[in-house]
């Protein structure tokens, strides 16, 4: 067994991975806004908000609520992967 076969210096060594910055506010406002669009669109279209699809609307509605919660989580700043160990 040769020397060349051994492993390289850089798969013995751990590799520092630094997290991606995001504009993660920005992101989850587009997300509230496009789930407020799509209430309005299936409000504004009666074939949309009747019969199988009478669900569709609180669909939107859900999908809001839980965005709008998720950005005060992440304006709070527990959302952030910054200060995590």
């Amino acid at each position: 067994m040769s020397e060349s076969e051994g492993p390289t210096k850089s798969q013995t060594e751990a590799e520092v991975l630094e997290a991606l910055q995001v504009p993660t506010q920005r992101i989850i406002a587009i997300g509230l806004g496009l789930w407020l669009v799509a209430l309005l669109v299936t409000l504004v279209v009666p074939a949309l908000h009747t019969g199988s699809r009478d669900w569709w609307p609180w669909a939107c509605v859900a999908g809001f609520v839980l965005g709008a919660i998720g950005l005060l989580y992440v304006r709070r700043g527990r959302g952030n992967a910054h200060d995590a160990g």
